[in-house]
């Protein structure tokens, strides 16, 4: 038995972690499906489902405007380049075409030149004009959006400035609540796969995102409505992996089943408890912001 046991952490390394990860993962389902298969795992103790939990979020689209220290910073930083720097071709050529403005305005005009004479002579500063004029044609696009005017947290085209977090509705016994999507797990997948069958099952694959990992970010237990539960199963055990989204929207879902929300709008759809755990692997960069 011990040099049984000597040879596990050996073969989890020559598999690779994922497939450790996997191995593990069936184990405790076998003993879970096991558990069920014979009524339970006895009188005076309560069962849970296992469940992963998908926490998708869309990446800031443009950063963040800076504050005035960070834009003080910025102007220091900008001077001391400017000081240091060395003068770029652009700059070079305009010091020679001055000089050469200056020659030929000079009463000692040298002959030899003669072939530039009469020719029109796109100058480095003629092209800084232009540059100039097509600066102040310019307009950026605004920060603040139109959905974001009209409060619309269904679309992902809201809040550029900060992540996004995806929180579905669903029905807990006769009460619908607001969670991070989740799928009950099923005997022979690993945590992660189970989380990554929720993702595929929220819009038939339309939305394409990359997983941050094969270990779970949080945890949370919690316990189902006295209705809703069995004799064997009391609640759930939920598992959550954090996945960044690439590409796609939701399509199959109907509005005001889903929202993409900031940190600070989560607990205005999460439970107390819930919020508390899901706080814990949610970060948000612009609450450090000064």
């Amino acid at each position: 038995m011990a040099a049984a046991l000597r040879r596990l952490p050996v073969f989890g390394l020559l598999a690779g972690p994922e497939l450790g990860f996997r191995l593990r993962g069936a184990v405790r389902g076998s003993a879970l499906h096991s558990l069920r298969a014979t009524g339970g795992p006895g009188p005076g103790v309560s069962g849970w489902e296992c469940c992963g939990a998908l926490c998708l979020q869309r990446a800031a689209v443009v950063s963040r405007e800076m504050n005035p220290m960070e834009s003080a910073f910025a102007r220091l930083l900008e001077q001391i380049e400017l000081e240091k720097s060395l003068y770029s071709d652009h700059e070079l050529r305009v010091f020679e075409d001055e000089e050469k403005i200056r020659r030929r305005q000079a009463v000692d005009y040298d002959s030899d030149e003669e072939d530039d004479v009469g020719q029109d002579i796109v100058t480095g500063q003629d092209l800084e004009d232009m540059w100039e004029q097509k600066l102040k044609q310019f307009r950026a696009a605004d920060r603040v959006l139109e959905n974001d005017k009209k409060k619309d947290r269904s679309t992902l085209n809201r809040r550029l400035e900060e992540k996004l977090t995806l929180l579905i509705k669903e029905k807990v016994g006769d009460e619908e609540i607001w969670l991070l999507p989740q799928s009950e797990w099923k005997p022979g997948e690993a945590m992660r796969q189970t989380a990554e069958r929720t993702l595929s099952a929220l819009s038939g694959n339309e939305l394409q995102a990359v997983f941050l990992g094969n270990a779970p970010a949080g945890f949370y237990k919690y316990k189902y409505p006295k209705a809703t539960r069995t004799a064997n199963i009391v609640g759930a055990k939920v598992f959550f992996f954090k996945a960044l989204l690439i590409s796609g929207d939701l399509k199959t879902k109907k509005k005001g089943e889903y929202v993409w929300v900031t940190k600070s709008e989560l607990k205005d759809y999460l439970k107390p408890k819930y919020l508390q755990q899901v706080n814990r692997f949610i970060f948000d960069t612009t609450a450090m912001h000064v």
